[in-house]
């Protein structure tokens, strides 16, 4: 199965609620290890040094320090146009968590809005 579709299907069968997602990326042919990673730069991707498994991927849903799902989506689209096969292990999954951000001083229109944008 393309790795663009396993991701999806692993997104598919998240709760409504996840806030971060840990990949672990392993790719069939190590020879093409180097292309693959300029492809997978836009994703930011962690490389393991020793390790059965050649990066870690960190996902955010809607906000925090990690790659955006259609980033990682897409990136993954072009391993697969290039012929690079492989395969993706969840390793950790957080849901519940929600932004903090500091209110005080801030005007009404601001508060306002932080708050339509939590309650998508």
């Amino acid at each position: 199965m393309p790795l663009a579709d396993d991701f999806q299907e692993i997104l598919d069968a998240l709760p409504e609620d996840w806030t971060d997602l840990e990949l672990d990326l392993r790719i069939a042919d190590e020879s093409r290890y180097v292309e693959a990673a300029t492809y997978l730069v836009t994703a930011n991707p962690q490389p393991y040094s020793h390790h059965d498994w050649h990066w870690r991927l960190l996902i955010a849903h809607q906000f925090g320090h990690a790659a955006a799902a259609s980033v990682v989506r897409g990136t993954l689209r072009l391993l697969d146009d290039a012929g690079i096969a492989g395969e993706l292990a969840v390793r950790e999954v957080r849901q519940g968590r929600t932004p903090v951000e500091p209110m005080w001083g801030r005007p009404e229109s601001v508060r306002r809005q932080m708050r339509r944008v939590r309650a998508q």
